[in-house]
């Protein structure tokens, strides 16, 4: 036990170790309360004694939710040494968030987002105050647990700060070899003597490296074997990268670096996001000082980024969801090209559909007055035009060849390969469920848009129906010498009859796709892939955290180095359990999830073709309807006319019926009806056609979205 004056703690309560003080867990003696207790070993009283206290000082200085708060300033009671207490941050840093299993491949983007909105902050007030980090990473970035429940994240140990200006230089080493800029790396690391002074834009270098880390999983810069036991490779890794790259990969022995400008498959962040966030980490990976972004660009870089809202998109035949990332005053019609930058539909072409209705932007509007979306409940995008189907891209990531022999460092090694590797599994497998869940919602909404414009066509067919059977009665009204001048409008009657009768046969092949048993159901989207009551996803993280204790375990037994036998059997024994667990959750992952997955989006691509297909007759229809509709105004146009020169009593009646002029001769009616009746013959066929598209329109509208009837009342 040590204490001050107001604060005790135990020796073996630590919270973490450096190179020149240790960091304990401690109580204030009359409140109780927890607060981390920095305690400083010989080897820092070796450092001159303004280095000693410029930690003191800048901590003072400093007061920012983003940096861990220095409480007080007190003598340890037996050495009379300076301890720092500082505020107790009990989720552990940004590097144990790393370590978790599930985020072996890189953080979920909300907790990202978190990470960057929050460093950026802690990293801004230090520029206002003129201090240089010199030791940024994943390790000195701690994590609490805000009042909202999320994670808020704050920069500590400053004991490698001090006070730069922007334009000002330093030639001291700091900081941790992983994330040092080339040029400390070459002194620190290398022992190479040179001549160089370092800026505070080195703090940039080692972000860049953090924030890599953060969204990625992996460090950005790794020679084969890792960069401890490579360092020269290392090196040349971190100075010879390209303009633009943001990693560089030897993945053999003597290999070559493979570089990349772009994030892995693997990565948990959007692509939305990544387009925003690459150039960012490539101006600021940048080895040389005078090239590399300063702290201005950097801050208005990422203040754009996170003053952005996302509004969420499901391309329903690419089945692939995007995160658009816009600024909230941002009109529709740039909404829809950034959109065409992810899906290549072109603005004109692309449709939309939100909670299975017509979605239409009016092109100045803002994206503020959207609606709300969710990865769950996006905004459907449907193209006119067809489309590849592309699905969620993943990788299977290989599993290591496990070595039999007892070996407790290896052990652990594997241990955690397999949770990472299951732990991305589980995350994939349940995005794999989403995407499904997705194109079934929009599938249902797809048949009530088709519905709706199959209705729509119907209603505008009965129409044209109703407005020709009325110039029929008003044609066979005409007499002997009004019959030569209906002769132009009767053979319109004919060509619309005829037009109306290939519609019907398009609009009857339609209305059969949707009846029980149709090609274009949505009872396929129950037969195949995987469903929520399935469960594979629950399968997996139970034998995720089955592998995950397991590994927790292999970590205590690593660090005691050697273990007594029983408990070297036990570990033999789990051994055996983490290989057959993590076989059981890949063969559940590749024989259920993914391959079911597959099957679904094949199956889908199928229907989103006879779809489109569908669709395009219903858009020609549309088109054949609008010509048709000037044909008909041009036709009435003409009944009108003859309606004016027809005699008062040669006018239709109400009743439908025609009272012919008494002084008309018993030849000249005669001649009237045999002229039209092969009009009147055509029309009654049109008028048949009525009567059952008014039953169809009936048993349609009784459809179910599963293809089902229900029932109807009648009057």
């Amino acid at each position: 036990m040590q204490s001050t004056a107001n604060y005790l703690w135990m020796m073996s309560d630590l919270l973490g170790q450096g190179a020149t003080a240790n960091v304990y867990r401690g109580r204030h003696k009359k409140t109780g309360d927890l607060y981390a207790v920095k305690v400083f070993n010989n080897l820092s009283f070796l450092r001159p004694l303004d280095v000693q206290m410029r930690e003191f000082e800048v901590l003072k200085k400093l007061n920012h939710k983003n940096i861990v708060k220095l409480f007080a300033v007190e003598e340890e009671s037996n050495t009379r040494h300076k301890v720092l207490v500082m505020e107790y941050c009990p989720c552990g840093s940004l590097y144990t968030v790393l370590e978790e299993p599930t985020n072996a491949y890189g953080l979920p983007e909300d907790e990202f987002l978190i990470v960057l909105q929050d460093v950026v902050a802690g990293m801004n007030h230090l520029r206002e105050y003129g201090i240089v980090h010199r030791d940024i990473k994943p390790g000195n970035i701690m994590r609490v647990i805000g009042e909202d429940g999320r994670s808020v994240y704050k920069l500590t140990d400053f004991g490698a700060a001090r006070e730069l200006e922007d334009d000002e230089q330093f030639v001291s080493l700091y900081g941790t070899e992983e994330y040092l800029h080339p040029d400390m790396y070459e002194r620190a690391v290398l022992r190479k003597d040179h001549q160089k002074k370092y800026g505070a834009t080195v703090d940039l270098w080692s972000i860049g490296v953090t924030f890599y880390h953060a969204a990625i999983g992996s460090l950005p810069f790794r020679p084969f074997e890792g960069p401890r036991r490579n360092k020269e490779v290392m090196y040349k890794i971190i100075t010879e990268k390209p303009s633009g790259a943001i990693s560089g990969h030897q993945k053999f022995e003597n290999g070559k670096i493979e570089w990349s400008s772009e994030m892995p498959i693997s990565c948990s962040l959007s692509k939305g996001l990544q387009s925003l966030l690459t150039p960012v980490l490539a101006n600021i990976l940048e080895a040389d000082q005078e090239k590399c972004w300063g702290f201005d660009q950097f801050f208005a870089e990422t203040s754009d980024i996170l003053h952005r809202i996302v509004v969420y998109v499901f391309s329903l035949q690419q089945a692939t969801l995007h995160h658009i990332y816009i600024h909230a005053y941002n009109t529709a019609n740039l909404f829809q090209e950034l959109l065409f930058r992810r899906t290549n539909i072109s603005p004109s072409h692309q449709d939309f559909l939100y909670e299975g209705r017509h979605l239409v932007f009016d092109p100045i509007q803002q994206a503020q007055t959207f609606p709300k979306t969710s990865r769950e409940n996006p905004i459907m995008l449907l193209s006119r035009d067809p489309v590849n189907t592309v699905g969620l891209l993943f990788e299977d990531p290989s599993p290591p060849k496990v070595q039999p022999r007892y070996d407790l460092d290896l052990d652990a090694s594997y241990a955690k390969t397999f949770a990472g590797d299951v732990g991305y599994l589980w995350k994939t497998s349940d995005s794999l469920l989403l995407y499904q869940e997705l194109v079934r919602k929009g599938v249902r909404g797809l048949i009530e848009l088709i519905r709706d414009e199959y209705s729509e066509k119907a209603h505008k067919k009965t129409e044209v129906i109703h407005m020709c059977n009325y110039c029929i009665k008003i044609l066979i009204s005409c007499n002997r010498e009004l019959f030569m001048k209906a002769c132009s409008s009767r053979l319109l009657c004919v060509q619309l009859s005829s037009s109306l009768g290939s519609m019907e046969q398009t609009l009857q092949d339609i209305s059969s796709m949707f009846l029980p048993g149709g090609s274009l159901t949505d009872t396929w989207t129950q037969q195949v892939g995987t469903h929520p009551e399935d469960r594979n996803v629950e399968r997996i993280k139970v034998l995720l955290d089955a592998i995950s204790s397991i590994y927790q375990q292999f970590k205590k037994d690593k660090a005691e180095r050697r273990l007594p036998y029983n408990e070297e059997q036990i570990h033999k024994f789990d051994k055996q359990k983490l290989v057959l667990q993590a076989t059981k959750a890949r063969a559940l992952f590749t024989d259920e999830c993914a391959m079911k997955y597959r099957l679904f989006i094949s199956k889908s691509e199928e229907w989103m073709k006879k779809f489109h297909h569908v669709r395009k007759h219903l858009l020609s229809l549309t088109g054949q309807f609008s010509s048709m509709e000037q044909e008909v105004t041009l036709l009435m146009q003409r009944v009108y006319q003859l309606l004016e020169l027809l005699p008062q009593k040669m006018v239709p009646m109400t009743s439908g019926g025609i009272k012919p002029q008494a002084y008309l001769s018993p030849n000249t009616l005669v001649e009237m009806t045999l002229g039209m009746k092969k009009l009147k013959e055509e029309m009654e066929g049109v008028m048949k056609e009525l009567a059952e598209n008014n039953l169809f329109l009936e048993r349609f509208g009784t459809l179910t979205v599963d293809g089902g009837i229900r029932a109807v009342d009648r009057m």
